[in-house]
């Protein structure tokens, strides 16, 4: 190296830093975020801080899940905005009529079973915002799509998040949120602006141990750390963000001393099971419609069965030809079961009417979009969509079920 470009460099090196530009503000993202089995009242129980502080900065409220109150047809009501009956994801278990032989399961990502209704994430991308999902059900789906064999499934055409991970129980909580974390790293062209979050832990130990066990307890203190990590996560990356927090029903407690075997109340041979649990979904077997018909309408200890075209009003469920063509629900903590237990077990348990206190759901809404009005009147969950639809400033769906009306007073725009 010369002498000059030697005393060039010794000069620079002695020049004072400049001050670095300062960043650009950057614009609110939207995150929704779902831990599963979530009850509302869970969230009094003084072990989740980080839950209870978003919800001191923003609204909170005890949400009430679309009926049946199962995993599946909610994650889809809440993207939706419409009810199971509408939105084609009946249960978590189904058939359609169109496909005989077949049946809908959780895994399921065949776009025939999902194309009756539209979630946010495909109507944001058709207006040009970024999307990405860290687990939803649904999320994996070419929605829109169809599913050819050829000679294995693929599923062709369709419109996914421009991001997303198909469901793996392996992948920790801490990997979900770095996840999510490192999608908002990116430049703003190809960042996202819509985000979903997915946590399964508490549903199962509300499943394994019950909605009153201390270990279901530790499960909500470690869902709420994790929701601590995402939020100081964004206030590192100074991202402000529109942080929308659910759960997809509640949690009653079960036992094996509660439960209704079906072979007591009809024959076997007369029906064909699609669904048991706290609600039970069947078929009648040739010829024998109206022997079924007959055994259920008696009256039953702890259950009311019905024709699908009679299901009460109330809980808008029925119309859709995937509905079984009979549905028979339980009281709040008793099971439906093909027969009686064979050994004895507690546990937890949802699928029972969405207006029980047991199976209402989780909500948080806390961000710049959002102002601090407490603790809200309860609503149903296809009224997520709409807030969603509001923050990411899309228009209203013409066919929703639900609407922002709950919201309208805490909304700052």
């Amino acid at each position: 190296m010369s002498f000059i470009r030697l005393l060039s460099a010794a000069l620079i090196a002695l020049l004072p830093a400049l001050p670095a530009a300062a960043e650009a503000p950057k614009p609110p993202v939207v995150i929704l975020v779902s831990i599963d089995g979530f009850r509302a009242s869970y969230l009094d129980r003084g072990v989740t801080p980080h839950l209870s502080a978003l919800a001191d900065a923003g609204i909170s409220a005890a949400m009430r899940p679309s009926f049946p109150s199962k995993t599946f047809p909610n994650h889809w009501a809440l993207v939706t905005g419409k009810t199971p009956d509408h939105n084609g994801i009946v249960a978590n278990h189904f058939e359609d009529p169109r496909r005989p032989g077949e049946r809908f399961a959780p895994g399921n990502a065949d776009p025939f079973w999902w194309n009756e209704a539209e979630p946010l994430w495909v109507t944001a991308e058709k207006a040009g915002i970024r999307t990405a999902a860290m687990f939803w059900p649904g999320s994996d789906v070419a929605w829109g799509g169809k599913q050819v064999s050829n000679p294995w499934p693929e599923q062709i055409g369709g419109t996914r998040p421009e991001d997303w991970q198909h469901y793996d129980a392996a992948v920790t909580p801490q990997q979900r949120v770095n996840t999510v974390l490192d999608w908002l790293r990116r430049p703003e062209t190809i960042r996202p602006r819509f985000l979903t979050l997915y946590f399964d832990a508490i549903d199962h130990a509300g499943h394994e141990y019950g909605p009153d066990d201390p270990r279901t307890d530790e499960a909500l203190a470690e869902a709420d750390r994790y929701i601590g990590l995402l939020v100081q996560g964004l206030r590192d990356l100074h991202q402000p963000a529109n942080l929308i927090v659910v759960a997809d029903h509640g949690m009653a407690a079960v036992s094996s001393e509660r439960v209704i075997a079906l072979d007591t109340i009809a024959d076997p041979a007369l029906y064909r099971i699609v669904d048991t649990g706290p609600f039970a979904a069947l078929e009648p077997t040739p010829g024998n419609e109206g022997k079924l018909a007959a055994a259920l309408r008696k009256p039953h200890d702890h259950m009311q069965c019905w024709p699908r075209g009679e299901i009460p009003a109330r809980l808008r469920y029925g119309s859709n030809p995937r509905v079984a063509s009979y549905f028979c629900l339980a009281q709040v903590g008793w099971e439906i079961g093909a027969t009686a237990p064979d050994k004895p077990y507690t546990g937890g348990a949802h699928g029972y009417d969405n207006a029980a206190p047991e199976m209402a759901a989780l909500f948080i809404a806390s961000g710049p979009a959002i102002a601090p009005e407490g603790r809200i009147a309860p609503f149903g969950n296809v009224d997520v969509a709409p807030l969603l639809r509001d923050l990411l400033s899309l228009p209203p769906a013409p066919d929703a079920d639900g609407n922002d009306a709950p919201f309208r007073k805490a909304l700052r725009h």
